[in-house]
């Protein structure tokens, strides 16, 4: 019986819960804390501070995570992070109930809900190929799964429930969220343990997180799949800098609309994440990424000459749609190829590159936007997303991407990630 049709292990059920779980909350969350921002300030470079403060421990520690998650338990790791997390969002629950809130305090427990992210989102990607075998069809249709619902949760859902839960208090989506922590780890708490990564004797954590990062600065492919998105959030990033301000000054719309205006690039995400196996077995993987890659620049074009909040939802469905694809086969595809003792560090190295990133798109959105207008930044991240097209069509095609598999195959069965 192949893996197409075989049935997903149980275990995967509970950690797809788990995540879908948090999901809702961190949508919550990201409608609110911009909006949070926007009741305290309306400075561009403000609103770039809090938005830069949360990928700031991708720069600091990102290797270093990367190493430690392949040296601890990746299911332990896990539920501590979103205990950790949980407990945190009490200091900011509670400075909105004493009307206490500040760009200062709201940037700092960005900051370190960005540091339990990078020790949960690490370890979750090295724990899922231990869980499915390493196979890499399982991968792709998991990736798929947990994809969809993150998209519907945090996009869909979770933004109108954010800018509603706001209309009731500024505690209020703080509090959903941490809610959402708990319950997620506590269902991560009750999944399989995991036989420990093996540390080679006495090797440092430094070595071991510099041979992570050289094992992706070496491979054509793997640097391919970490450039785009790593230029990407330069773009993304600047995007979700300015888009509050872009469609309350722009669009005209109000605080409750632009909480639809982010449920549409979700749907565009399920509708990505759905067909990306499709487009994957029809183009082939590499094709179908650097197809993904130029949709969403376009799309970011269509979205900064948007005359309407119409055609502005429109290209953020679109953009979604793209964004989605991308992010189930890309991961997929690095599963399968990268050994499982360094997975963590080489997704955690991958991460870092996108992460690292986005604090020049923040800063770089809110100093074009202070600088010129609210639409610059769009026009400029369009550029770069079609610049960064590109630039690693060669490095991520088919021809790579199948024989990095054939490499693979002696220790993981074929896939069904190329046609």
């Amino acid at each position: 019986m192949t893996a197409d049709v075989r049935k997903l292990p149980a275990g995967f059920g509970r950690l797809w819960t788990a995540q879908t779980v948090s999901s809702l909350g961190d949508g919550v969350t990201h409608a609110a804390f911009p909006l949070l921002a926007l009741t305290l300030t309306r400075d561009p470079m403000a609103l770039a501070v809090v938005t830069a403060a949360g990928t700031l421990p991708w720069l600091l520690f990102g290797v270093i995570g990367g190493a430690l998650v392949d040296r601890w338990d990746r299911r332990r790791t896990m539920w501590v992070a979103d205990v950790a997390r949980a407990v945190l969002l009490a200091i900011p629950v509670g400075a909105a109930a004493l009307d206490m809130l500040s760009i200062p305090l709201l940037a700092a427990v960005a900051f370190l809900l960005g540091l339990g992210g990078l020790f949960f989102d690490t370890a979750a990607t090295a724990y899922l190929p231990d869980l499915l075998g390493r196979e890499p069809a399982f991968l792709e249709r998991a990736n798929s799964r947990l994809r969809g619902a993150q998209t519907a949760m945090a996009g869909f859902a979770g933004p109108p429930a954010g800018s509603a839960l706001l209309a009731l208090g500024r505690a209020a989506p703080l509090l959903a969220d941490a809610v959402s922590f708990a319950l997620s780890a506590l269902l991560v708490r009750s999944l399989p343990a995991m036989p420990r990564p093996v540390t080679p004797a006495r090797e440092s954590l430094l070595r071991q997180a510099r041979a992570g990062a050289s094992y992706v600065f070496r491979d054509q492919l793997l640097l391919g799949l970490a450039l785009r998105p790593a230029i990407g959030n330069i773009a993304f990033t600047g995007v979700g800098t300015v888009l509050a301000l872009f469609a309350h000054d722009r669009l005209g719309i109000a605080t409750y609309g632009f909480g639809l205006l982010l449920t549409a690039e979700a749907t565009g995400g399920l509708i990505g994440a759905a067909i990306a196996s499709f487009l994957g077995r029809r183009l082939g993987t590499g094709t179908a990424l650097t197809c993904t890659a130029a949709v969403e620049g376009f799309a970011v074009l269509g979205l900064a000459a948007a005359p309407n909040p119409y055609v502005a939802g429109l290209a953020l469905a679109v953009c979604g749609a793209a964004m989605g694809a991308t992010m189930v086969l890309g991961p997929s595809l690095r599963q399968a190829i990268v050994p499982a003792h360094l997975i963590g560090r080489v997704a955690s190295t991958s991460r870092m590159l996108a992460m690292c990133a986005a604090p020049v798109g923040a800063f770089l959105a809110g100093w074009l936007a202070a600088t010129f207008d609210v639409r610059t930044p769009l026009y400029v991240a369009a550029g770069l997303l079609l610049a960064m097209t590109a630039v690693t069509a060669t490095m991520t095609s088919n021809r790579r991407v199948e024989a990095a598999l054939r490499d693979a195959a002696p220790a993981q069965p074929s896939s069904s990630l190329t046609t």
